[in-house]
């Protein structure tokens, strides 16, 4: 007896046995017991997680005849009957399942809506179920409308798709939609688990949590991975091998990563990454299982009573959560996420990974601040010294006057500023306390009396500072006028040649005529002649793109039609003197000229002069004559 897979064995023969789907199936199960009964369903969802089986069920429970043969339209299909046998096996005649993959075309549809107008055989309904719908073509749609809007009563029609998105509205419009989620992992690994002791196969709970992680959603690929992990552990599934099995990284790796990473160890998180390299394993598993640690850590920082005491991981998880700061652990979380996409753009996953762990740790917070070296005061910068704080003379601390003794350090610090302009202003000496008081009264100083002053008398014109030996000279700075516009650097040389002059006068004689359009315009445009004879023209290009041979054909008719009944020949190398080349150089030309116009004009210039005017740069076109 060939060996039935566990995702057909186990498909579900009742609503009841589904699983995961709860809102389809309730909805479906009161639809029937109340008999309001739709036309057409279109049930939508990931790959593996019923639709096909919903669509069975439900034409089992339209169709259902009871175990005496005196049942109706029931939520709850007896399965013995002849109708509910024969479409479980898939020969049920008035059952019709459709591949729209593979039967996209109107024909097939219009093949299909022909049963249409025929009742029931076996039956109490036809029903016409059309799997990835999205699949079939605009007329094929078009022409089931009519059909699917205003169906014979005894017609149903049964919708499945995985990209309803690509449904026409007019057909999401006539049918009752309704979505299948995918499957939670925990509702993955339950069911799992009851199949697996209805198959007696002997299984650790984090080999299941692995393949109902790695299902993504998907039931039958659960299945199907159970399958595999059966071979695979001989009989057994255990951690250790479906681990290998599925290239999964081993959480303990995970564990020691982040905790590298927490406490900024990076020989640790080098060395991990060296030994997932060694033993094989994914990167991007890596980065994932990353993730789904990460997550877990913030939802346990955010509410700590969220801990599973069930799960054997939760304990190392709440110990790497309390020793990461929140801040910490999302920055990790959306750098291992983005890390995931960089992958696949590095020539080596695992030197990408590497990276992103490495990222990782050098824009841990606070990272930035350990390794910045504290710098003396008294550092220069730039090679350049820095003017020491002047001492204060017995004179200044005993003279109110004495503020203007630091006019010519001052002024001897400007002139450092101004020779040095790359020192920013911060680096300067602050202004001394008593530079800063200088304009208001001076503060008595112990023992001193303070002459009175008459308020009616003009207060004493301070003497101007001495000037300092070594003058500073202002040097007055010479403005260099804005461009108008850069050089045109891509404009090409030209290198006129006699044959250059008469392909010239070839090609516009064509261009003007419409002998010549799109590639075959381009061709001559681009091409030098370089050498010609009776029978045999030589032209050159620089682009291989260009030498086609329908193009060379096309040409060589175009310039027979002009009286040039010759053979061509086209060769890729330099071209110094082609067509466009020319065009592009008069072009050039014409700029310059337009430009020089418009700057030797006497407004434009009485606007620069006495306005600070500028010409916006490119905004000078020259005027083509046509």
């Amino acid at each position: 007896m060939s060996y039935l897979v566990l995702a057909r064995k186990y498909r579900p023969k009742t609503f009841l046995e589904m699983v995961g789907q709860e809102h389809v199936v309730q909805a479906l199960t009161n639809a029937l017991e109340q008999q309001r009964l739709h036309h057409a369903y279109l049930f939508t969802g990931t790959r593996g997680v019923g639709k096909t089986t919903v669509s069975r069920i439900l034409a089992k429970s339209l169709n259902c005849q009871g175990p005496d043969g005196t049942g109706g339209i029931t939520a709850a299909p007896c399965g013995v009957c002849q109708a509910c046998v024969d479409i479980d096996a898939g020969r049920f005649v008035d059952y019709t399942e459709l591949d729209a993959a593979s039967n996209r075309g109107v024909d097939e549809v219009q093949s299909l809506l022909e049963q249409a107008v025929y009742k029931p055989v076996q039956g109490r309904f036809k029903v016409f179920m059309i799997d990835e719908v999205h699949m079939l073509t605009g007329h094929a749609f078009n022409a089931m409308l009519k059909t699917l809007e205003e169906p014979p009563e005894y017609l149903k029609f049964v919708l499945a798709t995985t990209d309803p998105q690509k449904v026409p509205v007019t057909v999401l419009s006539r049918c009752l939609q309704f979505n299948l989620r995918p499957m939670a992992p925990e509702t993955v690994q339950e069911h799992l688990a009851r199949v697996l002791e209805q198959e007696a196969v002997p299984a650790d709970a984090q080999a299941l949590r692995l393949l109902s992680r790695a299902a993504r959603g998907s039931m039958r690929d659960a299945l199907s991975l159970t399958d595999q992990a059966i071979a695979f552990g001989a009989g057994q599934l255990r951690e250790a091998p479906v681990r290998q099995m599925l290239g999964s990284v081993d959480r303990s790796h995970v564990f020691r990563l982040i905790e590298a990473l927490a406490e900024g160890d990076g020989k640790s998180v080098v060395e991990i990454s060296e030994a997932l390299r060694l033993h094989g394993l994914s990167a991007a598993a890596a980065l994932e299982e990353m993730s789904l640690v990460l997550q877990r850590m913030a939802v346990l920082q955010a509410v700590p009573q969220a801990a599973d005491a069930t799960d054997d991981e939760s304990a190392a998880i709440a110990r790497l959560a309390a020793l990461m700061p929140a801040d910490e652990t999302q920055l990790l979380y959306s750098m291992c996420l983005h890390g995931r996409a960089e992958l696949g753009l590095a020539p080596d996953e695992y030197a990408a990974l590497t990276m992103v762990l490495l990222r990782l740790l050098a824009f841990k917070p606070g990272a930035a601040e350990k390794k910045t070296l504290k710098r003396p005061a008294d550092a220069g910068i730039a090679g350049v010294p820095a003017s020491p704080q002047p001492a204060k003379s017995p004179e200044r601390a005993q003279s109110p006057g004495s503020a203007t003794t630091t006019e010519p350090a001052s002024a001897g610090r400007l002139a450092v500023s101004a020779a040095n302009p790359s020192v920013p202003a911060s680096t300067q000496p602050a202004k001394s306390p008593e530079a800063a008081s200088a304009g208001r009264a001076p503060a008595a100083p112990p023992g001193h009396v303070l002459p009175v002053v008459d308020p009616r008398q003009a207060p004493p014109r301070a003497t101007p500072p001495a000037r300092p030996n070594n003058d500073v000279l202002g040097v007055p700075v010479r403005v260099q006028p804005e461009p108008l516009r850069e050089a045109p650097a891509g404009v090409p040389t030209v290198v006129p040649t006699p044959e250059g002059d008469f392909w010239q006068a070839t090609v516009q004689d064509l261009v003007q005529r419409e002998a010549i359009a799109a590639l075959v315009r381009e061709l001559a445009l681009q091409a030098q002649l370089v050498a010609r004879d009776e029978g045999h023209w030589m032209l050159r290009v620089e682009r291989e793109s260009l030498n086609q041979p329908a193009s060379r054909e096309r040409l060589r008719t175009a310039l027979q039609g002009a009286g040039h009944a010759v053979e061509i020949s086209v060769e890729v190398g330099p071209v110094t003197d082609s067509p466009a080349r020319r065009a592009a150089v008069a072009a050039a030309q014409r700029q310059r000229a337009a430009e020089q116009i418009i700057l030797n004009d006497p407004f434009v210039q009485q606007m620069q002069r006495d306005f600070g005017a500028k010409i916006v740069p490119g905004s000078i076109k020259p005027i083509e004559k046509h």
